[in-house]
């Protein structure tokens, strides 16, 4: 049942995502700055990521609906380590250039409007590209378990 809560809520996100109109987020400004959908919530201090990173978490984890929603900005550069979820974790990129990888496959690029679909223990991490700040929506279900932390993202592997 609560897997169904959890695609339930994703599909609403992504709905609600594709009928927004980021035109209006930059009426006024010039077509090149970076505007983040949701506010960029506070700076992280953290061992799990390289570089300026800042969390607005949107929904925290509860015991009745045991999922996390947070808006994830990264400066051009920063990234999270190596990480897994324990039952998956989805991304709905909100704006700006980044990287996603999973363990043994290539660095892929991903841009506003792409959605991820981490799947549960895959080793994965995500982050800004070299030039671009980046920014998406993290929608984690911790039914099975939160987040598990793993080495950081090496420079050399980083610009492979």
């Amino acid at each position: 049942m609560r897997y169904l809560q959890f695609i339930t809520f994703v599909s609403s996100c992504i709905l609600m995502l594709s009928t927004y109109n980021f035109k209006s987020q930059t009426q006024n400004t010039s077509e090149s700055e970076f505007k983040t959908l949701f506010e960029k919530g506070e700076k992280l201090n953290s061992e799990n990521f390289t570089g300026t990173v800042y969390l607005n978490i949107l929904i925290a984890n509860e015991a009745e609906i045991p999922i996390t929603v947070g808006n994830i900005t990264f400066e051009a550069g920063a990234r999270t380590n190596w990480h897994l979820h324990p039952a998956g974790q989805i991304l709905l990129v909100t704006d700006g250039t980044g990287y996603y990888q999973e363990k043994g496959q290539s660095k892929k690029i991903v841009r506003k409007g792409d959605v991820i679909k981490c799947l549960p223990n895959v080793e994965h991490w995500h982050g800004a590209s070299a030039d671009s700040d980046f920014s998406h929506l993290a929608i984690s279900n911790n039914d099975k378990g939160s987040v598990v932390w793993l080495l950081p993202v090496s420079d050399e592997e980083y610009k492979k």
